[in-house]
């Protein structure tokens, strides 16, 4: 097993559900995208650049898939939420696989590849 997947499978359910959900539509919509684990959390990376993460904030009841370049999706996309006041991360905050938007989700996934293809840098704040 993988630290990724160490990492959701030490999780309680519902999370650990919502992530292996929220991994496999990542995967399914951006096969090219690659999995790290950085500073103890997923990552989702694209062109080198990290374009999205999933962490459980403490004191949370969700899984926050927070966008590294959230700030220029928030726009078109306002589900994404600028939770504890990030400079440039946005996200979105499932609490269950019911709850969750997969045809949003998939679209905000392309759009953010597309951004993150285009930028020099993917910590641009």
């Amino acid at each position: 097993m993988n630290p990724i997947e160490q990492y959701i499978f030490s999780k309680k359910e519902p999370y650990q559900s919502i992530m292996l959900y929220v991994r496999s539509v990542i995967f399914k919509v951006q096969p090219e995208v690659e999995e790290k684990f950085s500073y103890k959390i997923p990552f989702f990376n694209m062109y080198n650049k990290p374009m999205l993460y999933l962490n459980i904030l403490k004191g949370t009841n969700f899984v926050d898939i927070a966008f590294v370049q959230g700030i220029v999706l928030e726009e078109k996309y306002p589900e994404l939420k600028n939770y504890n006041k990030r400079k440039q991360v946005r996200s979105l905050q499932v609490s269950s696989i019911e709850d969750f938007d997969e045809l949003m989700f998939s679209q905000l996934l392309k759009d953010a590849a597309r951004y993150l293809e285009a930028s020099k840098k993917a910590w641009f704040i």
